[in-house]
């Protein structure tokens, strides 16, 4: 018997045994290297659920997973201690939204780390092989936990389609943020306008290569003297995202929400958003993007190491949970290991 992090409803973390299940045909075992604690996890702590995905009973989660194969998979090249990223989300292949190409919107979605569907905060996990990514050696453990959000970045910059040195408002520096930063940097977009309430988030930012930092969308509209950026992208936790990204967008600009709002709700005043004439996607997931996340870590255009800054092992996790949920200073990306008790050093 193992043991895994439960969720059992809101701020109620606990590790305990677990009974992994059997394999079912198609699936392969994997034993879990790393798995990042993400911001949708964060959410199921702090309100109990995401929409209709609500914790109706204990659940382990984590989609932003690596692991070491159990066995060889001859017919992918692969053998058996490879180390090889997931891509969680398993859509049903055969539904309209699947067909035209956005598996990420597949209504019939069984999404690892997703309640009712056990994720990767434990020992050992089976997944589809399908789902399996296979990676080249020079990948760490973590760098293979990263390429999951790293994607999400990259859905998000496709959706918003930057110009050649178009200046760009990013409201939010957490994870995502700072990964669609970089994103936009390789992307070709000009000057990059960050904004995000925590000091280290910001300071980080600048470091990425955002050309101006500050703590609140009143900056971007100070920085451009009124006009607000003709792109904005979005990736906060705050009900007051999409208002702030609104805010920060010129009349007649472009704006992807990627965040998840805390409570599953946005408050928005409509009269800034329709005078403005203003274009709204909304990023969800992502599509069929491994390879570019692949390259983009593999040739030093996004550096994923930038934005570790804890990690903790599986015992660790309720603790890593609750730092995260008051956001503690410092805090950007944990990394809970639970095969590995020397990983388990805060950094």
């Amino acid at each position: 018997m193992g043991k895994a992090l439960f969720l059992h409803g809101a701020h109620d973390a606990r590790v305990a045994p677990f009974n992994l299940r059997e394999g079912q045909p198609g699936e392969v075992l994997l034993e879990v290297a790393a798995v990042g604690l993400c911001g949708s996890d964060l959410h199921y702590y702090k309100d109990g659920g995401i929409g209709s995905a609500k914790i109706l009973k204990p659940f382990v989660p984590g989609h932003e997973f690596a692991g070491y194969l159990a066995e060889d998979l001859p017919a992918r090249g692969l053998s058996r201690g490879d180390l090889v990223a997931v891509d969680p989300n398993h859509a049903c292949g055969h539904c309209d939204h699947c067909r035209s190409g956005h598996p990420n919107l597949c209504p019939n979605v069984r999404f690892i780390g997703a309640p009712p569907y056990d994720g990767a905060m434990t020992e050992r996990i089976w997944v589809p092989e399908e789902l399996i990514v296979p990676l080249t050696p020079r990948f760490t453990p973590e760098e293979a936990v990263m390429l999951e959000p790293l994607g999400v970045a990259i859905h998000a910059v496709d959706l918003a389609k930057p110009r050649l040195l178009e200046r760009v408002a990013l409201v939010g520096c957490g994870p995502i943020g700072l990964l669609i930063l970089q994103v936009l940097k390789a992307a070709g977009a000009g000057e990059i306008l960050a904004v995000d309430p925590q000091a280290h988030r910001r300071d980080l930012a600048a470091k990425l290569g955002a050309a101006r930092t500050g703590a609140s969308v009143a900056e971007i509209r100070e920085w451009t003297h009124g006009e607000g950026c003709p792109l904005v992208l979005e990736a906060t936790n705050s009900p007051d995202g999409f208002r702030d990204a609104v805010l920060a967008a010129r009349i007649g600009g472009r704006i992807v929400l990627v965040g998840i709002p805390d409570g599953d709700t946005y408050t928005l005043p409509a009269a800034e958003a329709r005078r403005r004439g203003l274009k709204i996607k909304f990023a969800r997931r992502m599509g069929e993007v491994y390879p570019r996340a692949i390259e983009l870590v593999a040739t030093g255009k996004v550096d994923v190491n930038a934005l570790i800054s804890h990690r903790f092992t599986l015992d660790e996790a309720p603790e890593a949970f609750r730092l995260h949920a008051e956001d503690t200073p410092g805090m950007v990306k944990s990394i809970i290991f639970p095969n590995d008790k020397s990983q388990g050093r805060r950094s």
